[in-house]
């Protein structure tokens, strides 16, 4: 059972799930046109996931899943290990 984290959404997870299922390096436009969201908020959802180390930035507009993101998904992480982003929502 995953933990829960009081900050994330709903899209947050939908995003972590995203990367997770499809095993891919993403721009927040590609995985919000895959996930119903607009662009503009998985952008700063994104950034916010890389600010708690879930996600990690490969590039200028892309992003993957990082360890810590994989174990949030299959329940392996307590909440303590996964500390708030720091980028407004």
């Amino acid at each position: 059972m995953r933990p829960r984290i009081d900050w994330m959404t709903q899209a947050d997870e939908r995003i972590l799930e995203f990367l997770f299922e499809k095993e891919i390096i993403a721009s927040p436009s590609v995985i919000a046109a895959n996930i119903d969201y607009t662009g503009e908020y998985i952008s700063r959802r994104c950034r916010k996931l890389a600010d708690a180390s879930l996600l990690q930035r490969v590039d200028a507009s892309n992003y993957r899943l990082t360890t810590l993101g994989e174990k949030f998904l299959t329940g392996e992480a307590d909440a303590d290990e996964i500390q708030q982003g720091d980028s407004p929502s």
